[in-house]
């Protein structure tokens, strides 16, 4: 569905039903340089199981109007726009990799309008290499080849995808590839400057879940691990052999995760 957030329009997936803010709401939040296709999956089974789905795009992705936004902090502000929009009460914020940090942010400086957490191949530093950075910067292709090696796991490079006749490694570079110039960049360094993950996390006062890629070499487990211990009572679960991209690499365990005690 569009919506209009700060007078531009934005989308947000909805799981294949219609909106209703009657139901407990989920936020799906994609991670850097990625889209609400990203959460297929996740957001129909959650809109077919009881609750309401968003999974927006965020500024300047997929079907959202840019530009993109420059800081952690304004995309949780824009988050918690997107619930006041939708007229959505307290949801239950879920997020990967850069979306995991919108999530966390959003959760300590909008905490009455968050039920839960569930953060997804995260790490309170999620540092960018300057050889990276500088690429995204060039919009090279190199960048987004880089993205696709790092942040998918063994499996994904010797036929691993559960979909048959996909290319876990074609898709993520086609999806990179559709970003507009600059918005990855734009992520890229949004993540590598937010410093705040762990003053956030101290603010956590909700029931929260970190679901961690054993082999993620993005956001590695024992980073995940780290920031859990800094928020109170929270859950990690971590996938065995996974990598960074779990939505692609294992939905189903992913699922069961996000879905489970």
């Amino acid at each position: 569905m569009d919506v209009s957030i700060n007078g531009k329009t934005a989308f947000a997936a909805t799981g294949g039903r219609e909106f209703d803010p009657a139901r407990p709401p989920v936020v799906l939040i994609h991670g850097a340089g990625f889209d609400h296709s990203a959460w297929a999956l996740h957001s129909r089974y959650f809109a077919h199981h009881g609750h309401s789905v968003l999974a927006p795009d965020l500024p300047g992705h997929g079907r959202s109007a840019g530009p993109p936004l420059r800081s952690i902090a304004e995309m949780a502000d824009w988050i918690a726009a997107l619930l006041d929009t939708t007229r959505a009460a307290k949801a239950q914020l879920i997020g990967h990799s850069m979306g995991s940090l919108i999530a966390l942010e959003t959760s300590a400086r909008h905490p009455a309008k968050v039920s839960a957490l569930i953060m997804i191949g995260t790490a309170a530093a999620m540092s960018v290499g300057p050889e990276l950075l500088k690429a995204a910067e060039a919009d090279d292709q190199a960048a987004i080849d880089m993205v696709a090696i790092w942040g998918l796991g063994f499996g994904a490079g010797i036929g691993g995808s559960l979909a048959p006749g996909l290319w876990m490694h074609g898709g993520a570079q086609r999806l990179l590839q559709a970003c507009a110039p600059g918005v990855l960049f734009a992520d890229l360094n949004a993540c590598n400057s937010y410093a705040d993950a762990l003053a956030a996390a101290a603010k956590i006062m909700v029931p929260t879940k970190l679901i961690l890629g054993e082999r993620d070499m993005m956001t590695p487990a024992k980073a995940g691990k780290a920031l859990a211990a800094a928020i109170a009572n929270a859950r990690t679960v971590v996938l065995e052999g996974a990598g960074h991209m779990l939505m692609a690499e294992r939905p189903d365990e992913l699922l069961a995760a996000m879905t489970g005690p």
